[in-house]
C-alpha cells in the first residue's frame, strides 16, 4: 500500500475518540507527512501503533510520539534540541515543524548517531545536527534552545539541559523510575504532568545499550559530588578570608 495512505489511516487512528492522544494539529501535519518507513526497516509494520527494536534502542509508537509533541508543542523557527536521537524520526517530525537547520539531536550510541543521520539523509533531512554525546550535558554550543525534548527517564531533569533552556522555553522529560509521568518543565521552573510513560533510564558515559544494569544515578552522583567539592571551597576560602581579617 501507498506509504501516504498509511500515514492517513496512522494519524486518523491517532487523532480518533478510541486513542485520542493527538490533538495538535501542526504536530498531525507533520506526522501526515514523515516518511516513518524511512527509519524503521519493516515497511508492513512502520505505520503500526507499536515499538520497533534497532540497535538495542525502542523506537517509540506513534501514540507515544505524538504525545511527546503534544507536551512539547513546538512551533516554527524555535530552536529544538532532541536527547536521545535514536533513528531520527522524532528529530525529523521536529524538523517539519521548525525547519530542519533549527533541530539539533544528540545520543551517546555512536552506531545510533551514524544510524540516525543515514536515515533523516535518506528522508530528507539532512540539515539535522546529530551528534554522539552525553545527553545529560545537553549541546552547550547551541544553547538556549526554545524546546527540549528529552527521551530517556531520569529521577530529575539534568541541571546543565534545564540551564539551555531558553528564558520561555520548555522541556519536556518523562521523569521517575518505577512509576513514570511525562513532564513538562518551563525555564521558571514551572511544570505540568501528562500522564503516565515508560522510557529506558537515560545513560551517561561508560554505560552501554543492552547492559544487565543502569546506573539511573549516576549524573546526580556526579552533580552532588560538585555541589560538595564547591561547598568545602567555599569554606575554606572564607577560613582564609577570616585569616586576614584577624592579622590585620
Amino acid at each position: 500500500m501507498d506509504p501516504a495512505v498509511l500515514r492517513e489511516d496512522m494519524v486518523d487512528g491517532l487523532e480518533s475518540p478510541a486513542k485520542d492522544v493527538l490533538q495538535n494539529e501542526a504536530v498531525a501535519v507533520a506526522m501526515r507527512d514523515v516518511p516513518r518507513h524511512e527509519f524503521v526497516d519493516d515497511d508492513r509494520t512502520a505505520y503500526a501503533d507499536r515499538e520497533h527494536e534497532v540497535l538495542g534502542t525502542r523506537v517509540l509508537a506513534p501514540s507515544t510520539v505524538a504525545r511527546l509533541f503534544d507536551a512539547l508543542a513546538p512551533t516554527a523557527n524555535d530552536s529544538v534540541l532532541v536527547i536521545g536521537a535514536g533513528v531520527g524520526y522524532t528529530a525529523a517530525l521536529a524538523a517539519e515543524l521548525v525547519g530542519e537547520t533549527n533541530v539539533h539531536a544528540v545520543d551517546i550510541a555512536r552506531p545510533l548517531v551514524i544510524e540516525a543521520r543515514r536515515n533523516l539523509a535518506d528522508a530528507g533531512y539532512d540539515g539535522v545536527l546529530v551528534d554522539c554525546r552525553n545527553g545529560a550535558d545537553g549541546l552547550p554550543e547551541y544553547a538556549p534552545f526554545d524546546r527540549i525534548l528529552l527521551e530517556a527517564a531520569v529521577v530529575s531533569p539534568p541541571r546543565a539541559v534545564v540551564e539551555q533552556l531558553a528564558a520561555d522555553g520548555r522541556l519536556v522529560v518523562p521523569q521517575g523510575t518505577q512509576q513514570q509521568r511525562l513532564v513538562a518543565v518551563s525555564a521558571d521552573g514551572s511544570r505540568s504532568e501528562r500522564g503516565p510513560v515508560s522510557f529506558d533510564p537515560l545513560l551517561v558515559d561508560g554505560e552501554q545499550l543492552g547492559a544487565i544494569e543502569r546506573n539511573r544515578t549516576a549524573r546526580e552522583d556526579r552533580e552532588h559530588a560538585r555541589r560538595r567539592a564547591e561547598s568545602r571551597r567555599g569554606w575554606e576560602q572564607d577560613w582564609i578570608e577570616w585569616d586576614r581579617a584577624v592579622d590585620h
